[in-house]
This record gives C-alpha cells, structure tokens and sequence, in this order.
C-alpha cells in the first residue's frame, strides 16, 4: 500500500488528503503540530479548525510522529511557503531519500526565491510542484478541480498522477516548474488589483480591460524571470488566476475590495499577511535589482505604491493604472 504524508493539515492537506483516503487503496496521514486536530480527526472524523462540518473519508489519519516521514512513498508539502524549505532542512534526516515530494505551497520560500529551487540545492529526492484553481472547500466537496503539475523532467508525473485517477482532481504537466511557481505567486498580486476595481466599479468592460492588461503584465514578468509563455494557458496560469481574482473566497481578492473600500490600513497590514502583499514587494525588487524598466509594469508598480506610500489616494488607484495602461 503506497504511503502518503501530508505535512501540514490545514485546509488544501485535508482536502486532497481526503480525495485520496476516499479510494480506500492508499496510506494516507496528515503530519501535523496540532494536536487538537490531530485528536478531531483520528477520534471524530473532522478537522475542527479547518472543516468541521465535514465528515472526513474512514481511512484518513493524522498523526505527530514525524517519523512517519521515513517510510512516505510520496510526501505533500502544504505548510505556508515561507515554512517549507526551513522545514525539509531541519528534518532531512527523517525523509525518505526516494520518496516524491510534491509542493503545494503557493509564495516565495527562503530569501525570496522559489521553493524548488531551494528545494534542489540539498535534496536529491524529485522534487514536483503541483499549482491550480483550487479552493480547498469546492475539493473537499468533489467539485471538479484542475492543478498543474509541474517537473524539470517526465520522469514522476505518471506516479503522480496515477493516484488521483477515478477522482475530482485532473492534472496538465508543465517543465516550466519555473514559470508554474511564479504564476502561482504573480496572480495573487492581481487578484488584489481586481478586487480593488470592483469596489468601486461595477463594469465589466473596465474589469476585463483590466484583466486582459493583468494577464498580460504576469506573462511579461514570468518571461522576464525564466518562465515560459505557454504557461500562462495551463491550470496553474489562467485558471488560478480567475479563480482568484473574481472570486469572493479568495482573501487577495478580499484584500483589494478592502482596500477599494477604505478600510484598509497599516494595522491591517501588519496583522493580515497575504501572498499578494509579499509578493509585490518582492517582485517589485526583483525587477529593480535586475535593471528592468519598472514602467513595463504599470498596475504592479501602482499597487506598490499603494501598500508603500503613506496616505497613497486608493480611490485615483484605478484612474492611475488606467493613465499608465493606455
């Protein structure tokens, strides 16, 4: 019976984790430090924290012992991304050496670079990324749901992909591991920008305008940072991208109509840390750092400033980006 860990279980590791166990044919644990959902799930068949209305499959277990990590066929990361390479680093020794880790992870890892690169630098086992439209809820629910999955090479994807099958989780396969993570993290940053349009408009001819010049500004900057332009058509592309911007449940986009609002401010900022917040700093960075004209960019520079600038006028936000866009 091939086993399957889970480092972490918050929502995305309970729902995959439970698509899994629902098949009856695999080991599947949740690696977790809290032991009151630890308790839920082994005892009630829920996880309190994170869904606790739902009945999980019979054949889902969570457990403490890290060193169930030795004998995991396939290990999925779904901690916060800042935690992930810091992790696999102070725990190498109880990893499997040929086990297949997957990150599910969705941000910038340690000093601001991707986590597979990171990743490769002291680990030798595959490393696999695996980026979609995916709310944990509709997953958990058995709606249909697309993730990218993403190699240097083909060599793992079969495996992978193999133990989702007869499931609501279908996969399209990308080299561009890349181009696969900085999508990930880019269209966090626009969701923010559609979020803060619909807050005070609702046209959606402004919307798509805008989401046409997202898009566009997202494949620039992935192409500008060694991602591919094909990528911007997979799951973990366009797919999560509107999932994301247009969604109510997403808390980037949540952000922006917050901040379209009015209510947003540096006590917010300090308390609420989001993906997207993170991300147009560093990316911001990084294209100042690599001599690139920031004017290429125009909607990220303009919400820079709204997250840098004290008393920045979020209601001229949208007038801005438009003057800059033409």
């Amino acid at each position: 019976m091939k086993k399957i860990v889970f480092v972490g279980s918050g929502a995305i590791a309970t729902a995959i984790g439970n698509v899994l166990a629902r098949k009856a044919v695999y080991d599947v644990t949740l690696l977790s430090i809290e032991e009151e959902v630890v308790d839920s799930i082994n005892n009630d068949r829920v996880n309190i924290a994170y869904f606790p209305n739902v009945k999980l499959s019979r054949n889902i277990k969570a457990s403490t012992d890290i060193e169930i990590l030795k004998d995991a066929d396939i290990i999925f990361m779904a901690i916060p991304s800042t935690a992930v390479v810091g992790y696999l680093e102070s725990n190498k020794q109880y990893i499997n050496p040929k086990a297949i880790i997957v990150n599910l992870a969705k941000g910038f890892g340690k000093d601001d670079r991707l986590i597979p690169e990171c990743l490769m630098e002291f680990m030798n086992n595959p490393i696999l990324t695996m980026k979609g439209p995916s709310f944990a809820r509709e997953i958990i629910n058995r709606q249909e749901t697309g993730f990218t999955l993403a190699s240097q090479n083909n060599d793992y994807f079969n495996e992978v992909a193999e133990i989702f099958s007869n499931t609501n989780i279908h996969f399209d396969f990308s080299n561009d591991m890349l181009g696969v993570e900085f999508a990930s993290i880019l269209k966090n940053i626009y969701a923010i920008v559609i979020g803060m349009l619909d807050a005070n408009y609702d046209s959606p001819n402004l919307r798509s305008l805008v989401i046409t010049k997202s898009i566009n500004e997202m494949r620039k900057l992935m192409l500008s940072f060694g991602g591919q332009e094909i990528t911007m058509f997979n799951y973990c592309g366009f797919g999560d991208f509107s999932l994301t911007a247009l969604n109510d449940m997403s808390r980037n986009r949540t952000l922006g109509l917050l901040i379209g609002k009015g209510f947003f401010n540096s006590g917010i900022s300090e308390k609420v840390v989001l993906e997207g917040r993170i991300a147009v700093d560093v990316f911001y960075q990084k294209v100042e750092e690599s001599h690139i004209d920031i004017s290429a960019f125009p909607i990220m520079s303009e919400l820079y400033h709204v997250f840098n600038d004290n008393d920045y006028p979020t209601k001229k936000f949208v007038k801005n980006i438009l003057n800059k866009i033409k």
